[in-house]
């Protein structure tokens, strides 16, 4: 989904199923990514916070984007199941302000609070199949009181310099990988994949696997 298309959301969506019995970036062609086709490498690195001998993979998405919705089950099977050597973190994007801010500054407050396990699913279901806006702070701030969580807590989060440090960096990260749509994936700093570029979630999962051996090698 690029920026063009935020504006005209469609959750019909094709090539998404899962392969019986296979994880779906495991039922994916056997055939090697082409670089300028399947994925773009970086004339220029981009930054990489991930320690030394470790390989930073990130994926870029917007809460609101359909398209990041019905890839994030396959994409949290394959991050589940990473080598040791392997690091995967999610950057939400902020192509202008809200709802793209609210959304933004919510997946950073339940990452500092650690809530990704229990609600970054919640929150896509919330929006793609209650149809729940969440795109105001005091909207937010309610739902996420009906999850359980301490809402004066949250909200301190939510308005905390530390986020806005965090939204600076996401928009480091963005402008570094030229990201212009949505779901993307970064690996090593050096490398640029989506779905788009692939046609499905399992082939651009496939490719990012490869990415990440060409990043091993040094390549």
């Amino acid at each position: 989904m690029n920026r063009r298309e935020f504006s005209k959301q469609t959750a019909a969506i094709a090539g998404v199923g899962m392969a019986a019995g296979l994880a779906p970036w495991q039922s994916a062609q056997a055939q090697t990514p082409a670089e300028g086709t399947n994925y773009v490498k970086l004339s220029q690195p981009a930054p990489v916070s991930a320690p030394a001998g470790k390989i930073e993979v990130v994926e870029f998405f917007w809460y609101g984007c359909p398209h990041c919705f019905y890839f994030e089950p396959s994409l949290a099977a394959w991050a589940a199941k990473l080598p040791p050597d392997v690091i995967f973190k999610r950057v939400p994007v902020a192509f202008r302000e809200n709802p793209f801010v609210a959304h933004q500054r919510l997946y950073f407050a339940i990452e500092a609070l650690g809530l990704i396990p229990t609600l970054h699913a919640k929150v896509f279901h919330a929006l793609h199949q209650e149809q729940l806006k969440l795109d105001k702070p005091d909207l937010i701030a309610d739902w996420v009181a009906k999850q359980g969580v301490d809402k004066t807590k949250f909200m301190a989060m939510y308005n905390s310099f530390a986020l806005q440090t965090k939204s600076a960096q996401a928009r480091t990260l963005m402008d570094a990988y030229k990201i212009d749509g949505v779901p993307a994936i970064g690996v090593a700093g050096r490398y640029f994949t989506s779905v788009s570029l692939n046609g499905t979630p399992d082939k651009a999962l496939a490719t990012t696997d490869y990415l990440i051996g060409l990043a091993r090698k040094g390549k």
